[in-house]
């Protein structure tokens, strides 16, 4: 395993512990039901401590999460083996008290008296940066860092390359953490604010580097018509491989968070970050990813990742879901895409297809992406709401679940 700690590159990080280049992302473990397998998540996470992964993510508001990991850990008797960062729900924070009350409750779960890296979870602008000074934030944090409660403090960020770049601005961060992939050079923070907080000596810490799996399992044809045949010297690339090393290539990335939820995907991701160097793409390859998003560009509709923020639906819509239906009905094909769509939302005790929406609004306040949520939803009923669709709907809604 690969580690950065001192200096990447040319960008002065500080004083910062040797972190594995590749961090596990607790948001997307495996379900046996309704909740997480847990057998199968201790296995995963023991075995990426085992092969030097060190920094494990998580956050209060990821189901089962915190506790899960602070169970495996305790169990294993490994907490001085990695670093955990967790993150503050500031906007559940609605006075002084309420930063104690949460800090408590999620140290319970992890069954830790410390957090390392401790974020305030999607940070969006100054102005709420600003509401959090006035209910004390920072003598807060001053407290906790000075008994020992906090070691460093950053936050994560969904929304655009300029406000992202005034936050770095008005705290001394110790590390930060941004949605980045070869998509997204361009947009949310993106690569110029990634070399913004680098050049300030803040760590980076990525996520959805393969927006929530899309790149990987969402691709159009003609996206993966490329990847099959592109070689390498040595051997070919998976569409993971690529989208990894793309990250890695660059000196501001400390480190790269993957939803590990498969042994596989887990031994995979671990090769990856053990063979990486800094700078090892050709022109040749950056050219070959360009290629590859303008092929994706082609097809997708709407740059939904499934990070679930804008769940739950007050009506039921399975927002997530819908739009995942609609970009494989375009970067696959139709009928896949129908079929996902009847799958997901109306096989099911519980229907969830968007014509359910109400166009309250709650969802669009809470999307990273920005997508005008109402909008989209409406293409996803025009795209499949069919006379058919609703045959099938009534079908097993009055006689199939019964």
């Amino acid at each position: 395993m690969n580690y950065r700690g001192g200096k990447a590159g040319e960008a002065d990080l500080g004083a910062l512990e040797d972190l594995s280049i590749l961090g596990f992302g607790c948001m997307r473990f495996k379900k046996k039901g309704t909740s997480i397998d847990m057998e199968e998540a201790e296995k995963e996470i023991m075995h990426a401590i085992d092969s030097g992964i060190n920094y494990f993510d998580t956050a209060y508001i990821y189901p089962g999460s915190e506790e899960l990991l602070g169970t495996v850990l305790e169990k294993n008797k490994c907490r001085d083996k990695v670093k955990i960062a967790t993150k503050l729900p500031h906007y559940m924070i609605k006075k002084e008290e309420d930063l104690d009350k949460y800090f408590e409750i999620q140290c319970k779960r992890l069954k830790t008296e410390y957090i390392d890296y401790y974020l305030m979870h999607m940070l969006p602008d100054c102005k709420v940066w600003e509401r959090l000074i006035s209910l004390g934030i920072i003598e807060w944090i001053n407290r906790m860092k000075a008994e020992g409660r906090i070691r460093k403090i950053g936050f994560s960020y969904h929304g655009n390359t300029q406000a992202f770049q005034q936050l770095l601005d008005v705290y001394d961060w110790e590390f930060c953490q941004i949605q980045y992939n070869y998509m997204d050079e361009y947009s949310q923070a993106g690569r110029a604010g990634l070399q913004k907080a680098a050049g300030m000596g803040i760590p980076v810490i990525i996520m959805e580097p393969l927006r929530g799996g899309r790149l990987v399992n969402d691709l159009p044809k003609a996206a993966r018509k490329l990847f099959e045949e592109a070689s390498h010297a040595k051997q070919k690339r998976s569409p993971a491989e690529w989208a990894l090393r793309w990250l890695w290539n660059q000196p501001e990335v400390t480190v790269v968070l993957s939803g590990m939820n498969s042994m596989e995907m887990l031994d995979e991701n671990i090769r990856i970050a053990s063979e990486v160097t800094v700078g090892e793409f050709s022109d040749k390859d950056l050219v070959f990813i360009e290629n590859v998003k303008k092929a994706i560009n082609e097809k997708i509709k709407v740059p939904c990742t499934g990070c679930g923020y804008c769940m739950p639906c007050p009506f039921g819509v399975d927002i997530p879901g819908s739009f995942r239906s609609l970009n494989v009905s375009y970067t696959d094909n139709y009928m896949n895409g129908f079929r996902e769509y009847i799958m997901g939302t109306t096989l099911r005790a519980t229907q969830s297809y968007a014509s359910l929406c109400k166009e309250c609004g709650k969802c669009e306040l809470h999307c990273p992406q920005e997508i005008q949520i109402r909008k989209e939803l409406k293409a996803v009923r025009k795209r499949f709401e069919s006379p058919v669709f609703k045959a099938v709907s009534w079908y097993a809604k009055h006689k199939m679940l019964r």
